[in-house]
């Protein structure tokens, strides 16, 4: 009989920590509230939970204390509830600032914002710039330089009028500084903080945010003299496919004809008038922010045709506040610009070292005669028969 009330005492000793570590039905009544584990896990990986528990508990005016006692200024809301207000933009706020993005005292959706810009962004930069630089100068050293396989005649050719001319180094040099002062404001953190300090890069972040936002100006300006100078010029035709196959010739063999722009210069072309303008209606969007807000509206757009779900992804956020309307158009802006500088590491590397004579059309404006019978020589037959007909009608 001993032994059975021993045996029993001991099951029950066993089972009383077991029925103590059976989880409730709230599974926050263990942690009075609060976010569970769970929570914390499913937030690492990234996963949204329903914070509602947190959301919703900002204070209660039906318990506030009476105005004579300790608390009664409190309204019924402790400081933690008024904390969790403003981090989820419920709070009554009441500024002299009067532009929409003054009430947010907290925006916690700028989280991932930072994460992507001071990892991925960052990253994508290093391999894309530093990428492209290695390409080129592992092509340079294995084509060489391109020259002129005829023999020189010691005539030249107009290539592009003082216009055209103007244009073109007017977006190149204002395109040079956006690309130098956007690094800087870009790398900044990791790079030149650790580098010089923050008093000298707070100098430098001031001047280089200064000199982009009016710099600015003269790019979208020269944006418009060239589309409307060279879009006739760059409309695709037959003759680029053509061009196309034979790789315009870049290997050696035969140069294929072309027009007064060849396959390749067209797709620079249209990528700059694409991704220049996408530039700079973001960078507007930016200067702006009040009054061109971009995503939100083109959220809203595709979540009403199904784009997201067509792919199996929730829908776009909307609506969005000013923050998150400048975050959005700085990564937009970033990686954009970051892809249209690699296009343009390639355009400078052909229209300088790596190709002869082709400087000569935008450094002096002409070209030598032989250069381009082997390049353009659709144009360059043009040309020297509308010379011809001037001089026979002399």
């Amino acid at each position: 009989m001993l032994r059975l009330l021993a045996l029993l005492s001991l099951m029950w000793t066993v089972s009383i920590p077991a029925l103590a570590q059976e989880v409730p039905a709230d599974a926050r009544a263990s942690t009075g509230g609060a976010q569970t584990l769970e929570d914390i896990m499913r937030r690492q990986e990234g996963e949204k939970i329903d914070d509602s528990f947190r959301r919703d508990v900002t204070g209660d005016p039906a318990a506030a204390a009476a105005t004579t006692d300790q608390l009664g200024t409190l309204g019924g809301s402790s400081d933690p509830d008024l904390w969790r207000a403003l981090r989820y933009g419920s709070a009554n706020i009441t500024t002299q600032a009067r532009n929409p993005a003054a009430t947010t005292i907290m925006q916690d959706g700028g989280m991932w914002w930072l994460e992507f810009r001071e990892g991925p962004l960052l990253n994508t930069a290093v391999f894309l710039l530093g990428g492209t630089l290695f390409l080129l100068t592992v092509f340079y050293l294995a084509r060489g330089r391109m020259r002129i396989d005829g023999e020189k005649t010691g005539r030249t050719i107009v290539r592009f009028r003082a216009v055209e001319r103007f244009g073109h180094w007017l977006l190149a040099s204002s395109f040079i500084v956006l690309g130098i002062t956007g690094l800087i404001s870009l790398f900044g953190r990791k790079v030149l903080i650790p580098a010089f300090g923050h008093e000298s890069f707070s100098f430098l972040a001031v001047i280089s945010k200064l000199v982009h936002n009016n710099i600015s100006w003269a790019f979208m300006v020269a944006l418009v003299i060239i589309f409307f100078a060279w879009v006739v010029h760059n409309l695709p035709d037959k003759t680029d496919l053509r061009w196309l196959a034979r790789a315009g010739g870049l290997f050696g063999g035969e140069h294929p004809p072309a027009k007064k722009f060849n396959a390749g210069q067209k797709l620079i072309f249209w990528a700059v008038i694409v991704l220049g303008g996408s530039i700079s209606l973001s960078g507007l969007s930016l200067l702006f922010p009040f009054e061109i807000n971009l995503f939100g509206h083109t959220f809203s757009t595709l979540n009403s045709w199904g784009l997201p779900g067509m792919f199996g992804l929730v829908d776009l956020p909307y609506p969005l506040s000013p923050q998150e309307e400048m975050q959005y158009a700085q990564l937009w802006h970033a990686l954009v610009s970051l892809i249209l500088t690699a296009i343009i590491f390639a355009h400078i590397y052909l229209g300088s070292v790596g190709m002869e004579g082709a400087f000569d059309a935008m450094g002096k404006g002409e070209v030598e005669e032989q250069w381009a019978r082997e390049h353009h020589s659709i144009w360059a037959q043009e040309v020297l028969d509308g010379e011809a007909n001037s001089t026979e009608k002399t």
